[in-house]
């Protein structure tokens, strides 16, 4: 037992957000040390990894014939096992020094939606990139705890999580889930109605950045007093040659109906499945907005309106679930001593 409290003692406790777009990781006592987008740039053939990170995110799209740029997570699940692992490792040696006393503790948020053999792979990824012990925990879950959410009080919190490649809405009490839906919607599903607007409506072709510059920039999800316009490039659908193009935030709001219609849906769902006691503590304290989706002008006005349930943006939201998988073991050592003292004040 001994050993392994020693072992606990000088373990580096680390949170890993694995997400499609981006990967944040929280190291304890550090707080988030490493965000940079889920992009791994290899070479064809021999799969040497040439860049990792914000220098393969410039390579995307725009790499020579030899050296290709893989995302290797798809809608919040590895879609390149391998890649993955390169790119973990190569995160974790840039936040620790070479060699550490003690192989680290992490703790990785996933999608609920993901499957057993999915998170399996996650696990894989983690032990390989020479981790001591993982813990795979359900990325609501953690946004809830970075969020300081207290969800081991027996009261019902909803969290509503929109990352790159899914949105999930958990409602949690004393600390576990009572009622979780995930759909493969996120920022990029975004970015890519935006794409297909502009291609329909213009004939023109844009690229994801290009696309997301948009959504960030002027992008809204409820009408709004003023119109903002924005110049973009792209290539013409018919000749083939480039061309400039003015856009307007109503035509990026029409564009984005769809999508964040089926979140809203989603959200009306989880709340129908509620049950009425823990449903009335969300209509008393809100839908808690977590994940980059949740910063689009606008939208946790719409959602407020379209379910009459108060809506609040985390503070951070980008951070919680990495902030979360971090705090998840000192969040549980404390839940546990607390514990401990009610059963010897009730004994």
């Amino acid at each position: 037992m001994g050993a392994f409290n020693i072992a606990d003692a000088f373990s580096t406790e680390i949170g890993i957000d694995l997400g499609t777009c981006n990967t944040l990781i929280y190291v304890r006592g550090k707080g988030i040390v490493i965000s940079e987008p889920s992009v791994v740039a290899v070479e064809r053939g021999t799969k040497k990894v040439v860049a990792v990170g914000v220098e393969a995110k410039r390579m995307l799209w725009k790499t020579p014939g030899d050296i290709i740029a893989i995302r290797p997570l798809r809608d919040g699940v590895i879609a390149d096992l391998e890649t993955t692992e390169k790119m973990i490792r190569y995160f974790i040696s840039k936040v620790l020094p070479r060699r550490w006393f003690v192989k680290p503790r992490m703790v990785i948020g996933v999608p609920t939606c993901i499957t057993e053999v999915e998170r399996r792979a996650v696990e894989e990824a983690a032990y390989k990139a020479g981790a001591r012990e993982v813990k795979v925990i359900e990325e609501s879950l953690a946004a809830a705890i970075g969020a300081k959410i207290p969800i081991f009080e027996p009261a019902g919190h909803m969290i509503c999580d929109i990352g790159g490649g899914t949105t999930e809405i958990s409602v949690i009490s004393l600390g576990g889930m009572v009622v979780s839906k995930a759909i493969r919607i996120g920022g990029d599903e975004f970015d890519e109605a935006i794409i297909k607007h502009v291609r329909n409506v213009h004939n023109l072709i844009v690229g994801e950045q290009t696309a997301e510059n948009l959504k960030i920039k002027i992008g809204n999800a409820i009408a709004d007093k003023t119109i903002e316009k924005m110049e973009i490039k792209g290539t013409d659908a018919i000749t083939g040659l480039p061309r400039r193009l003015e856009i307007d935030s109503v035509e990026v709001r029409e564009a984005l109906q769809e999508p964040i219609n089926a979140v809203i849906e989603e959200i009306k769902r989880t709340l129908g499945q509620t049950p009425p006691e823990l449903a009335a503590d969300i209509v008393e304290r809100g839908i808690v907005m977590t994940g980059g989706g949740s910063l689009l002008k606008g939208l946790p006005k719409l959602i407020s309106k379209e379910t009459g349930v108060p809506v609040i943006l985390a503070e951070d939201p980008l951070l919680c679930v990495a902030n979360g998988a971090g705090m998840y073991f000192q969040h549980t050592k404390d839940m546990a001593s607390n514990q401990t003292i009610y059963n010897n004040l009730n004994s």
